[in-house]
């Protein structure tokens, strides 16, 4: 019977990457683009709020059939499903504040008790929050729905701090990277929980990627740069998927090296 389990535990395949400096990259590209492509979309296509939503809510569901239909980590499709539901958060926060009236600091709030009763119940139900073991489909809809909460999380959070408290895009930007620089100074230095740093780290990542998203892409009237949409949004865009290639190659050469080895 303990063979049996020890095989069974061996065969097990995390279904999410590695925590590297490629992944963080390409994560904070992906928020970036989440936030200029939502604008994009509903503005300069002339979509409006809640057609885009509905779009790209539909998209986001195909996204998320291929990743769960992988059972493994596939750089494509993981990250495909990443930059979808940075798009998706970023509209679940602006049709909260845009078309009902909802105020910055109540969707900070209402974001910030939905992702920790989701931690709650996650811990509770598999005893673990970690990333390293998300090898059942049940940790993965924890994974997605923490990752949705926190991208809408870090959009209300980034708006918030930018507009509502004016500080302009570039002073949040830095704000936000003052803030994961802590935590990553809090994990090295001071032997803070791995598993706290990572998601304090995945949180604010959103947030810093949207106000650099904003500060390329806004009109210099309003305190951006003037890029616009479209070619923030593209420029981005291309750089994911070049990362992506990139992971998919290394991945691969891993995976023949590994199939040598056990041979």
């Amino acid at each position: 019977m303990l063979a049996l389990q020890d095989r069974t535990n061996s065969q097990q395949v995390n279904r999410v990457p590695d925590v590297t400096v490629e992944f963080w990259l390409i994560k904070l590209m992906a928020v970036t683009m989440g936030e200029t492509a939502a604008d994009y979309l509903a503005i300069n296509l002339g979509l409006g709020l809640s057609a885009t939503s509905a779009i790209m809510t539909a998209v986001l569901a195909v996204a998320l059939f291929l990743q769960f239909a992988q059972k493994r980590y596939v750089p494509w499709a993981y990250w495909l499903a990443v930059v979808m539901i940075s798009v998706v958060g970023t509209l679940v926060s602006d049709n909260l504040v845009d078309n009902f009236g909802v105020r910055l600091e109540t969707t900070t709030i209402l974001f910030s008790v939905l992702l920790a009763a989701t931690f709650a119940v996650w811990q509770a139900s598999e005893r673990t929050l970690s990333i390293h073991t998300i090898f059942t489909t049940r940790r993965e809809i924890f994974y997605w729905l923490a990752i949705l909460f926190t991208f809408a999380l870090g959009t209300s959070a980034g708006d918030l701090v930018a507009e509502s408290f004016q500080l302009g895009y570039l002073t949040t930007g830095l704000l936000f990277g003052a803030v994961i620089a802590a935590v990553a100074f809090a994990y090295y230095k001071l032997k803070l929980n791995g598993i706290l740093a990572f998601w304090l780290a995945y949180i604010f990542t959103r947030p810093l990627g949207a106000s650099f998203g904003d500060l390329l892409s806004q009109p210099t009237d309003y305190g951006g740069l003037g890029f616009g949409t479209t070619v923030t949004s593209f420029l981005f865009l291309a750089a994911i998927v070049a990362i992506v290639v990139y992971m998919t190659l290394m991945k691969r050469g891993d995976d023949a090296l590994a199939a040598t080895e056990a041979d």
